[in-house]
Order: C-alpha cells, then sequence, then structure tokens
C-alpha cells in the first residue's frame, strides 16, 4: 500500500484528496461563517420586533387609559348635570308644594284656576 501512494498516481490520488479535505474544510468555515451572520442578523430582527410590540403594548394601556380617564371626565360631568336637574326638580316641586298649601280653595273638590296653573308647570 506504502508502494501505492509512492506511484505518481498514488501521488496524485493523496494530493487530489487533500486538496479536496481542504476545499470542504473551506467550505464548511465560510458556511458556518454565513449561518452565524444569519443568525445573528435574525437575532437582532426578532429583538427589534419584540421591542416594537411592547412599545406598543405600552402605548395601547397608555390610550386605554385616557379613553377610561375622559370617560370618567365625561360620567362626572353628567352626574353632576343630573344632580342639577334633580335639585331644580326638587326646588320646583317645593315650591308647587307651598302654592298648594297657600291655596285658599285648595280644600273644594274642583280645580280652580290656580290648581289648573300648578298642575300645567309638572307637566
Amino acid at each position: 500500500m506504502i508502494a501505492f501512494f509512492l506511484s505518481p498516481i498514488g501521488r496524485r490520488l493523496a494530493g487530489a484528496l487533500a486538496a479536496l479535505a481542504l476545499l470542504l474544510a473551506a467550505y464548511a468555515h465560510i458556511d458556518h461563517r454565513g449561518y452565524a451572520r444569519a443568525e445573528a442578523h435574525y437575532k437582532g430582527v426578532i429583538a427589534a420586533e419584540h421591542a416594537a410590540a411592547a412599545d406598543a403594548a405600552i402605548a395601547e394601556t397608555e390610550r386605554q387609559a385616557a379613553a377610561n380617564n375622559a370617560a370618567k371626565a365625561r360620567e362626572a360631568e353628567r352626574i353632576a348635570q343630573m344632580q342639577a336637574e334633580n335639585e331644580s326638580l326638587e326646588l320646583n316641586i317645593k315650591e308647587l308644594e307651598r302654592e298648594a298649601d297657600e291655596d285658599p280653595s285648595a280644600d273644594v273638590p274642583v280645580l280652580g284656576a290656580p290648581g289648573v296653573q300648578r298642575i300645567n308647570k309638572v307637566r
């Protein structure tokens, strides 16, 4: 076998095998570097997407908080308006009760003009 490797054909075959092994090693090294670069690139892309998603989640939470605060403000305004209307109605009712108590014809079974006017105010 040693004689085969020392022959011209054996040396050429050994050289070709060595060259092939060298080419395969170079290809594997270059291929691995390409995968490593792609891995680093896409890890960066994924990290950026995660950061963008986190920012979007924070923005959405802030938007919801602002919308809730605006709704609470509208609700408080409406409650204040309803309380003012209620107080106005209560004052109107007290005024009508006072007028009814002061009406000299309140004990008469038929309604007089002041009684009709009070009823119309309620409508």
